[in-house]
């Protein structure tokens, strides 16, 4: 043994056996621990293949998949003040934020969206738990309002997808004066006759919950999500019991009355169209297009054969 057995061709075979693999290339199922391709992810709405474990979806991409073709209009919100009470914990909170939106891509916790599900018009809204928590400050408050105000204005349906840890503790009382201004939104829409549906996902929780999250007409969930104002922890602490399994998940709400679905989230865009087009008077959803007619022929037509003989 050499050298050149011991050092140099350990040393070649590793240069041309390395590979460069991409560190985002796989998923792990937060329930199962199965490894997912992230492309099977991704057209799967972040659907676990194997157990059907519903993991966080981005607003973003969960539009992408909910209107038609992807294809949607962003709508502008207006911008509250950026720190009204220069707030300020163990960072400032503009720090917080600049972090947020940089690990994010997003402005802010909510993004609204204007399009089209299965041809039936709607205004949509989801919150973003990857930003702070999806937590409720003003300019969640403003995108509410002006989700809101769009739908009276174009006489459309409002769908809104909540996720937030409760309200932003960085704007106070601010933040829960967006309990009762939304509340106030939700009303716009019910004097204006529109359906207000929302879908609940993980988690709902906090003033979230106690205001425009469960104020819907029709009120669905996602399999599994964690929907409650003071989570099981602190309820068992408080009281000193042991809660029922499930307790405060999806599937038990449903059972106890508080929910009207619980629906799988590749299944959801089919149940809204449907739900609207009811609520809305409108006709059935057409499964398939038809191809358009194409030009008109005036050619005439000859006459059939007649069987009389002359």
């Amino acid at each position: 043994m050499n050298w050149i057995t011991n050092y140099v061709r350990p040393r070649i075979n590793s240069i041309f056996s390395r590979r460069e693999v991409p560190e985002n290339l796989w998923v792990k199922c937060d329930d199962c621990g199965t490894m997912l391709f992230h492309r099977e992810m991704s057209d799967n709405l972040n659907v676990c293949s194997n157990c059907g474990h519903h993991m966080n979806i981005t607003p973003r991409d969960r539009f992408k998949g909910l209107f038609d073709g992807g294809i949607f209009t962003e709508l502008s919100v207006p911008e509250p003040l950026p720190d009204p009470l220069q707030f300020r914990d163990q960072k400032k909170y503009p720090d917080r934020m600049r972090a947020a939106q940089k690990a994010t891509g997003e402005k802010e916790a909510m993004l609204v969206a204007i399009g089209e599900i299965g041809r039936t018009p709607i205004v949509a809204a989801a919150q973003d738990f990857s930003f702070m928590a999806g937590s409720m400050g003003m300019y969640v408050g403003n995108a509410i309002i002006a989700a809101a105000e769009k739908a009276v204005e174009l006489r459309r349906p409002l769908v809104l997808f909540s996720a937030a840890g409760g309200a932003r503790m960085q704007e106070g009382i601010l933040s829960l004066m967006q309990m009762p201004r939304t509340t106030v939104a939700v009303q716009m829409l019910k004097e204006a006759n529109l359906p207000y549906i929302v879908v609940l996902t993980h988690p709902t929780t906090g003033g979230v919950t106690a205001s425009y999250a469960m104020l819907g007409d029709v009120q669905i969930a996602e399999p599994g999500a964690l929907i409650c104002f003071a989570g099981p922890r602190v309820i068992e602490q408080t009281i000193r019991e042991k809660l029922p399994e499930g307790f405060q998940r999806a599937e038990y709400l449903l059972e106890h009355g508080m929910l009207d679905r619980v629906t799988d989230r590749r299944k959801l865009q089919n149940e809204l169209v449907q739900i609207i087009r009811m609520l809305m008077h409108m006709p059935p959803p057409v499964a398939g297009d038809l191809p358009a007619p194409g030009p008109t022929d005036t050619t005439p037509v000859p006459p059939a054969p007649s069987d009389k003989t002359s």
